[in-house]
């Protein structure tokens, strides 16, 4: 039985050989998601779609693979468009085989072709050229070379040791995810739209996928949250972030023609254009209300003239009230135009504050946490680690190796079955978790904020100033909010009131390209110590301080 996997391709009346979008908008409901997108990507090109959670990323890709019908605008594409989706349905009754088998029907049917016309070539008058036509047609799609193709494309996604005959609701969702891709890859579409790829590749699988889209002929374009693979692949950025752009410029999207690396240090050079022009304008509004203030008052308020130069007076009077009139009004406008258009506050950087003395506070000692001999069966071996007062420490390793149950075993959420973890009396501990779950979804991230930091502490440092959370969030219930945003509503918690030891699980998951960026930045300073599980390859290759790498038990 033929099911539909989570690639689409769509065919449009004519030939392309790039994708051009035009005046795209989406909306659902009464959220708009995507307004007046125009873009184009040309043959070989492999444009990275970047942006805040929900900036219309997925929907993009959905609309340009014809899957969903845009409120506006046109969409262009070559006539074989493929659509890798994100997440992959579990309830197919198909084989392995059966997937890849699909995406190699046309490699099949011409294989079938050139048989029957070489087996008819004496047959009729048009029998060598119908062969002949096969013959290219067959040299052109490799039908000699596409099983070897097809084991190292598995092979190169680690899926080698699979049996095929596995039906697809039978693997685990990750494995699902890399089949569809395979099978993307292996149907060889003239234009390629990925939602995030590299979710559950390894290293070797995204250095294999980055080598297969290296050498792709048509337009790329993908969308994804991994620094490293957009530094690596991409040949231009397009960003869909509603607030892209820091001095207020709105509408469209943002085209950067370079590597992201590159399109962060612009990024770092806009907020200092940024940051200079609020200033000039706030020391410019100062400035134009004093002129406004002081001028109102000298006219008002000047001396009458005397019996003695009563003329003479009123004469210079009148003159200098004209100009200070004039200064005035011209002030007076100048200053309501300034405030109807200055551009709003730059949001402040991500930072930690709040432990007033830092570990020391704890009083006399050494370390911090002591892990010895610790042992939970089927998860976790690891001999020793200590934690400085100021320990900076990436953990990493292959999933299941025990990266996230090393984390809750310090914090005390887990018992070992052999070992100890020994704790510095006092000492205050948070561990931001991979999944967030809060206790009270009902409950509107304001109230939740309030109760954890108390009412004082949430005066001094409101929620909205962490810029983590839109004011529109704030009084929604919890359990409506997005994983993302849930994400940063538990960091907002940690970072109102940061603990002598900081524990994260994947932190940089769920976030923004931005946030994760201006985290990672933000815990080389933090005022305690600092324990990081992750696979992220852009935080692992610049992380500068001590790593502890564990291995599967």
């Amino acid at each position: 039985m033929h099911t539909q996997t989570r690639t689409h391709i769509t065919a449009p009346e004519r030939t392309l050989d790039h994708i051009r979008v035009d005046g795209i908008s989406r909306s659902y409901g009464d959220r708009r998601v995507l307004t007046e997108i125009t873009f184009t990507a040309p043959p070989g090109a492999r444009l990275g779609l970047i942006g805040e959670n929900g900036a219309g990323k997925s929907t993009l890709l959905r609309v340009i693979a014809g899957v969903d019908e845009p409120d506006g605008g046109t969409v262009a594409r070559p006539q074989r468009t493929g659509l890798l989706w994100q997440d992959v349905p579990r309830d197919q009754d198909d084989t392995v085989d059966d997937l890849i088998e699909r995406s190699l029907a046309e490699v099949r049917a011409a294989e079938r072709e050139l048989t029957d016309a070489a087996e008819q070539l004496d047959s009729s008058d048009d029998g060598p050229e119908r062969y002949a036509a096969a013959l290219e047609r067959a040299e052109r799609l490799d039908v000699w070379g596409i099983d070897a193709h097809r084991d190292r494309v598995l092979a190169g996604l680690g899926l080698d040791g699979i049996p095929r005959s596995r039906r697809l609701d039978e693997v685990s969702g990750g494995q699902r995810s890399r089949f569809a891709l395979a099978a993307l890859l292996l149907e060889r579409p003239d234009a390629l739209l990925l939602d995030e790829p590299t979710n559950h590749l390894d290293d070797s699988a995204v250095a294999f996928l980055r080598g297969e889209l290296e050498s792709w002929r048509g337009p790329v374009l993908f969308a994804s949250h991994d620094r490293a693979f957009l530094d690596e692949v991409s040949t231009g950025l397009i960003d869909l972030d509603a607030g892209r752009s820091a001095l207020g410029e709105g509408g469209g999207v943002t085209l950067f023609g370079g590597s992201f690396t590159e399109y962060l240090a612009e990024k770092e050079l806009e907020r200092e254009r940024w940051e200079r022009q609020f200033a000039d304008e706030q020391d410019e509004l100062k400035r134009l209300k004093y002129d406004v203030d002081v001028g109102a008052r000298q006219v008002s308020h000047r001396r009458g003239p005397t019996d003695n130069d009563k003329f003479i007076t009123k004469f210079k009077q009148a003159r200098t009230e004209g100009a200070i009139s004039r200064r005035v009004k011209n002030a007076r406008g100048r200053l309501d135009e300034l405030r109807e258009n200055q551009v709003r506050k730059p949001p402040a950087l991500l930072s930690f504050s709040g432990i007033p003395t830092g570990s020391h506070a704890l009083g006399e000692g050494s370390s911090l946490v002591a892990v010895t001999d610790a042992r939970v069966v089927g998860r976790l071996h690891v001999d020793r680690v200590v934690i400085e007062p100021e320990s900076r420490l990436l953990v990493t390793g292959a999933n299941g190796a025990g990266k996230s149950t090393l984390l809750h075993a310090i914090a005390g959420d887990i018992s070992l079955d052999e070992g100890t973890v020994a704790r510095r009396r006092g000492l205050r501990v948070q561990l931001l978790e991979q999944d967030v779950a809060f206790a009270r979804p009902d409950r509107s991230p304001r109230a939740l904020y309030e109760a954890a930091v108390g009412e004082r502490r949430a005066e001094q440092l409101s929620l909205t100033s962490l810029g983590l959370l839109a004011p529109r969030d704030l009084d929604r219930p919890v359990g409506m909010l997005s994983v993302g945003q849930q994400r940063r509503l538990a960091l907002a918690l940690i970072i109102a009131r940061p603990p002598h030891l900081f524990l994260l699980d994947e932190p940089t998951n769920h976030l923004s390209l931005q946030l994760a960026t201006e985290l990672e930045e933000a815990l080389g300073g933090y005022p305690g110590a600092v324990v990081i599980a992750s696979h992220d390859r852009w935080l692992r290759r610049r992380w500068a301080w001590e790593r502890l790498e564990l291995t599967p038990v």
